[in-house]
């Protein structure tokens, strides 16, 4: 059953895949591949929600200006979204949630699958895979260079087989197709609203992160900072930087001390710290003093208690510098993730699911990684209610890192992932 229907669907995949790759789009903006999701879902025989009945309003973090909503939303028209569906939508509300019901007595399984893509110019030499078969991204600044083009199309294979052995199978499903991933801004939304309240499995995974081979998976993961997304603003006076320099309150030197201090925080005795300024942008020209500037900033740490330490630290020094040079800073918390702790009882569970897979070759219990994942509040709230959930990963090979203009994935593993949450739907047929 599960060989044929993966050989028979594996064709498709590379289509779902080529497609969202092709059309990627950032986080609460993500119209054209919420639709196409959406209209896949409902031709499938789920029950699908989107807009406000996703996420909890209040609750989204980072949500683009008006500005760029609308201009996306634009752009979504013209590739043909419906009307009807951007109604549900408009405004940043975008991520679709399936659910079906087997009517049998069981278990009640949730997936996420995230979305969205990052602003990165993908690279449109012919050596880089996408480019070469004419699939790389068709938006300038806008590229799936995480995987997230695979997660969907994992989601989709899974949903196809889900509906197509409906009678098969017992208990309920949701499948969680989130936006906002990046940035840590989506799920909290979609956990306060209620969705994984009742679930008593929880699996989510990525493509990558580390460099296993194809056919590898990791059952669960340790290590996931919590983190904290804040954009900060410093706001002077400007004055002609020749003539009467002294007028002027410079935003630009108040951001400067902010950096160099900021990379200058002790590390923690409990445990792994980041932080990054990731983007800096001042001033108006090279003989005015600058009355502006603004950081895009995080912090990690090993736990939310070392995060939150690295946090205030952070706060401390972006206010001290303002005062130092007599100019205000607005500080605005964008995102945030928490560590990620997986029930360990699912690794003995995957393995036992996953033992004569087909494609999958071997199954690693437990990985090793270092980045931030929204998911945490997932898996939190899912265990918080007595279930059990995971984070997996799917090898593939990585000729470069995550995040950079030439990311991509063998197609190879496509397969791979899809039969592991197959098989550890099967599985369900047999539990008490």
């Amino acid at each position: 059953m599960i060989a044929a229907f993966i050989d028979d669907i594996s064709p498709q995949l590379v289509k779902w895949r080529r497609s969202f790759h092709r059309e990627p789009e950032l986080g609460f903006m993500e119209y054209i591949t919420t639709y196409k999701i959406g209209k896949e879902l409902q031709r499938l025989g789920y029950t699908i929600y989107l807009g406000k009945d996703v996420m909890q309003d209040e609750s989204r973090l980072g949500v683009p200006e008006n500005k760029k909503l609308i201009e996306q939303e634009t752009i979504a028209q013209e590739w043909g979204v419906e009307e009807s569906w951007l109604h549900h939508m408009r405004g940043g509300f975008t991520g679709v949630i399936a659910t079906i019901d087997t009517g049998k007595t069981g278990n009640h399984l949730s997936f996420r699958f995230d979305i969205d893509a990052l602003p990165i110019d993908e690279c449109k030499e012919s050596s880089h895979f996408p480019s070469q078969h004419h699939f790389a991204s068709a938006f300038q600044n806008v590229m799936h260079a995480c995987g997230h083009d695979g997660h969907m199309t994992i989601g989709l294979g899974l949903a196809a087989f889900i509906a197509k052995y409906i009678n098969e199978l017992k208990g309920r499903y949701t499948l969680i197709f989130q936006p906002a991933e990046e940035g840590g801004r989506g799920a909290k939304a979609i956990v306060d609203k209620g969705w994984l309240d009742d679930v008593d499995y929880f699996y989510a995974g990525h493509i990558g992160i580390q460099p296993l081979a194809v056919g590898e998976v990791a059952a669960t993961t340790k290590g996931f900072l919590a983190s904290t997304k804040l954009n900060v603003t410093f706001q002077g006076e400007s004055s002609h930087a020749g003539m009467q320099p002294e007028l002027g309150k410079n935003a630009l030197l108040a951001a400067a001390t902010a950096v160099s201090n900021l990379y200058a925080i002790p590390r923690h005795s409990e445990g792994i710290t980041r932080i990054n300024v990731g983007k800096l942008m001042a001033g108006n020209g090279r003989n005015i003093i600058a009355d502006n500037s603004k950081m895009e900033v995080e912090t990690r740490g090993i736990t939310r208690k070392v995060n939150q330490y690295m946090f205030e630290e952070a706060k401390r020094i972006i206010e001290s510098a303002a005062s130092m040079h007599d100019v205000h800073s607005h500080i605005e918390e964008v995102g945030s993730t928490n560590e990620i702790v997986c029930s360990e009882e699912l690794i003995s569970h995957i393995s036992a699911c996953c033992a004569n897979g087909v494609y999958i070759k071997n199954i690693i219990p437990e990985i090793t990684v270092m980045g931030s994942e929204d998911a945490s509040y997932m898996v939190d709230q899912v265990q918080k209610n007595g279930g059990k959930a995971t984070y997996m990963l799917f090898g593939t090979h990585l000729h470069y890192p995550h995040h950079h203009p030439r990311f991509d994935f063998q197609e190879e593993l496509l397969p791979v992932a899809l039969e592991t949450f197959i098989r550890i739907v099967l599985a369900e047929r047999t539990s008490s």
